[in-house]
């Protein structure tokens, strides 16, 4: 983890893990608007190599409505991103972008979107958390 991502790793392979990371993320009330294939991207763009990844741009359409009422410049900073990146064929890491540290970033981001971003932050950290309670099943 650094200091402006939550993560976890798990020991399951990339693709498994890119479904189970779409299915808790909807668990805790996030939808995927966006999904940019980096490996794929990366590839055609600059015909290099990478290890497969992906980032899911997750959004949860209340918080962001909530976000925009408070700073309508916060659009920028929209939707949360998520990356799935394959360590190797059994081990995978999956980090969303803190947003507490979009607060910290931010500066005097006034009272209504650091709540929104303590919500967000508590809903990516507890589908985080499931995706790795959920590996031992």
């Amino acid at each position: 983890m650094t200091a402006y991502t939550l993560s976890t790793t798990l020991h399951r392979p990339y693709e498994e893990t890119v479904e189970a990371v779409r299915a808790q993320l909807g668990e805790v009330g996030f939808g995927v608007l966006t999904e940019i294939d980096l490996r794929a991207t990366l590839k055609q763009k600059l015909g290099v190599d990478v290890v497969p990844q992906v980032i899911l741009g997750a959004c949860r359409p209340q918080l962001a409505h909530e976000a925009l009422q408070a700073d309508p410049s916060i659009a920028a900073l929209l939707p949360c991103n998520v990356v799935v990146r394959a360590v190797d064929d059994r081990t995978t890491v999956v980090e969303a972008f803190d947003p507490a540290a979009l607060v910290s970033l931010a500066g005097d981001v006034g009272e209504p979107v650091a709540k929104v971003a303590a919500d967000a932050r508590e809903r990516l950290a507890a589908a985080l958390a499931a995706l790795g309670e959920k590996e031992g099943h």
